[in-house]
């Protein structure tokens, strides 16, 4: 198994990894032809109805872990009992790899093979050892049966599995093939409604450097409408940096902006204890404030700068982190203190989720849209039901198409977080 906790959360890397490589721009399509290029592979998408699309600013998406059944032990079954199921609109599955230019199972057991027992099941019954399917496919399967009308994407990548996607850009119609044949695979195919992309990050850095050049991500999404077709869901999580030449900058988003559903601008992790010393910053602020570490690190930038693209509000999402960003070492309650290295976490350094905070460390003051709190030597950032209330006026405000979240088990046992996103 992959090491979980860095699948999404990004880190810093060294300038010399950081320089964008590659140039190349393509001239962006018109949406007149992405419906020509999908209509092509129409017959491709089978019999599966068009996903009912959700009118602009009420879409709720949140991802569920794939490793998040071992250590953790949350399973399908809590996404119903927090009530959380209810109110999302769309589950992005995170994640299969990107290996050898294809798509790829990421954990095979836990996906398909675990056997789950009634009281961890969602319909209460217990797996038997003949069953086709089982693992977290089934138990999707089961909680769509009680929502109809949730959707679940199929996302691949992730800071862990990006690497592979500069293989994938050199052949993108292969690529979308094999991500066609193993989403569709007749086992699972009512699962999964679509397919997310999450490219940490193309033409710039991740934990690795990808030098693909601009047009590859604009590429490899086109590539994937005209596979997937109409009737299912094309989206992708993409970069937040919108600094002068930063990872906006290095892509090519607003030419693949017709071939996608919607993006998930990953609007968190702007600042994080990989800056041991710190100063100490919301790792999600809304909006810039005085002192600021870093100017445009901040979620209304994001934004701003990618509606400028041309790309529309309706699809940009907002996301919000269901986990806060620690420092130790810190004597000063207000943003911007020095620290002397990550506090601790329950399962990485730097990093603990919502529903630990709240009581571990409740929150002390608010800045920028966003929460903070001091216990001691520890100071952390993190979002609470009242910054996510400021953040919904935003993003309302903005005409933005709804709100992600990373990821579902950093939420309280009742759903305290999604239950402040309207």
């Amino acid at each position: 198994m992959h090491n979980p906790q860095r699948s999404r959360f990004r880190a810093v890397v060294t300038a010399a990894c950081c320089a964008v490589l590659g140039a190349g721009l393509l001239a962006g399509a018109g949406t007149s032809t992405a419906t020509a290029a999908a209509s092509a592979q129409e017959a491709a998408a089978g019999t599966k109805a068009a996903p009912q699309a959700k009118a602009a600013g009420t879409k709720v998406i949140g991802y569920f872990t794939e490793w998040g059944t071992y250590d953790r032990k949350y399973y399908v079954k809590n996404i119903e009992t927090s009530g959380s199921a209810a109110r999302l609109t769309h589950i992005n599955y995170a994640f299969g790899n990107v290996t050898g230019g294809k798509c790829a199972m990421g954990d095979a057991y836990a996906a398909t093979d675990r056997a789950y027992t009634a009281a961890e099941s969602v319909d209460g019954k217990a797996d038997t050892w003949d069953q086709p399917l089982r693992g977290n496919f089934n138990q999707l399967r089961e909680l769509k049966r009680k929502h109809p009308n949730l959707k679940v994407l199929w996302s691949f990548g992730g800071w862990t599995w990006s690497a592979g996607f500069g293989e994938a850009a050199k052949n993108p119609a292969a690529f979308a093939q094999s991500c066609y044949d193993l989403v569709e695979n007749s086992k699972w195919a009512d699962v999964f409604d679509g397919i997310d992309i999450d490219w940490e990050y193309p033409n710039a850095c991740g934990a690795t450097c990808d030098t693909s050049g601009r047009a590859a991500f604009k590429n490899l999404m086109q590539a994937l409408r005209a596979k997937f077709g109409p009737k299912n869901l094309v989206t992708a999580a993409i970069t937040a940096d919108a600094t002068p030449g930063g990872k906006i900058d290095a892509a090519d988003y607003a030419g693949a902006a017709p071939y996608v559903d919607w993006y998930n601008p990953m609007t968190y992790d702007f600042f994080g204890a990989w800056d041991a010393a710190g100063p100490t910053a919301p790792h999600s602020p809304l909006t810039s404030y005085s002192g600021i570490p870093k100017a445009d690190n901040h979620s209304s930038a994001t934004i701003a700068k990618l509606k400028g693209l041309g790309i529309p509000a309706s699809k940009l999402l907002l996301g919000i982190g269901f986990y806060g960003r620690g420092w130790t070492g810190v004597t000063q309650s207000a943003p911007g203190g020095t620290a002397t290295g990550p506090a601790a976490g329950t399962y990485e350094q730097g990093i603990e989720d919502y529903k630990v905070l709240r009581t571990k460390c409740p929150a002390t003051g608010t800045v920028a849209g966003t929460a903070y709190a001091k216990c001691g030597s520890d100071w952390w950032s993190y979002d609470t039901p009242a910054t996510i209330a400021t953040k919904m006026n935003y993003k309302n405000q903005q005409g933005l198409g709804g709100t992600f979240f990373w990821e579902l088990s950093g939420d309280t046992a009742s759903g305290e977080l999604i239950k402040a996103i309207k």
